[in-house]
């Protein structure tokens, strides 16, 4: 995409039009003449960011599932670089859940909480198992690169420190090695994630870079005098407090300190559908296809909803 489009869209990166900052770059809202809103990320000028910059082209780019967030192009101009997605008109997961006033709170109702949480599990599940000629590992899973379009369909973004893996390996020393530790590192994030959409404890509050006050925080709410006093307010006493717990017990086995004892994300995935079915909550997921970013559904041997890869 040509640079003078995105300057006119953004209004030269006006400040207005800052919609997000993070480590890697500033996200703007970009809107065209003909009325299409876009986000464009400009990506700080460090050179160490160019590796960054190409992979988020080569997964995105080349991916297309529900719950990953489009990628429509991309823009290089002398030393600068832009990465062309999508709008989220919801923004991202952890503004909803840890709002920066308490006049900003908003409420997320039990139902969305859930949709979330078993649409991320279904996109994770979906990079790790069902990629034909690649697997892909996030590595840097948190509610921040959660975006929500404008019906709560959760999106990944942020790939820029992803690995991929060629899925025709057969090797049984690199499958372990690929179970144990790259894949159960996005578990883990997951895991940190549902408890933020359970608890609305900000994740820097739940755990250092030891992992240990996490391992004491999950172990004190599993205890049943415990859970009912970490769980958001605003969720108990809706009719759903058992599927609250169900989930959190999901959420404290994505987290145990030893990897291997950590469930698969395809697990995770059927877990939460059954406590979505238990609810009675509908998933409106193939309602919300595009065909013209999804425009069939391939034939997988391990179903995970309506995904593509192209």
């Amino acid at each position: 995409m040509s640079y003078a489009d995105l300057n006119d869209a953004t209004d030269s990166f006006s400040e207005k039009n800052v919609i997000g900052q993070g480590k890697v770059g500033i996200l703007y809202k970009a809107s065209l003449t003909n009325g299409y809103v876009l986000a464009v990320k400009k990506l700080h000028a460090f050179q160490f960011l160019e590796e960054q910059f190409i992979s988020e082209l080569k997964i995105l780019g080349s991916l297309r599932h529900i719950n990953l967030l489009p990628l429509l192009g991309f823009c290089i101009e002398q030393n600068k670089r832009f990465l062309v997605y999508e709008y989220m008109p919801n923004g991202n997961l952890y503004d909803w859940l840890h709002p920066k006033e308490e006049s900003q709170e908003k409420v997320m109702e039990w139902g969305v909480r859930v949709k979330i949480a078993i649409g991320l599990a279904r996109g994770l599940a979906w990079i790790h198992q069902n990629c034909h000629t690649v697997r892909v590992i996030h590595l840097d899973i948190s509610s921040k690169c959660i975006l929500l379009d404008r019906n709560f369909q959760p999106k990944l973004s942020n790939f820029g420190e992803a690995m991929l893996m060629s899925s025709t390996c057969t090797s049984s020393v690199n499958s372990e090695l690929w179970e144990m530790a790259f894949v159960k590192e996005d578990v883990h994030g997951f895991g940190v994630v549902l408890l933020e959409l359970i608890t609305r404890v900000d994740p820097g509050n739940m755990t250092d870079s030891s992992n240990n006050v996490l391992d004491e925080w999950t172990d004190h709410l599993l205890s049943s005098s415990s859970s009912y006093g970490a769980i958001d307010k605003s969720l108990i006493g809706q009719g759903f407090d058992a599927e609250i717990f169900q989930l959190l017990k999901v959420a404290c086995r994505c987290v145990d300190p030893i990897p291997d004892r950590r469930p698969t994300m395809l697990q995770v995935y059927e877990d939460i559908k059954a406590i979505r079915e238990r609810c009675e909550l509908a998933d409106d997921s193939e309602n919300l296809m595009r065909p013209e970013i999804c425009p069939t559904t391939l034939e997988i041997s391990v179903e995970i909803e309506r995904a593509e890869y192209l």
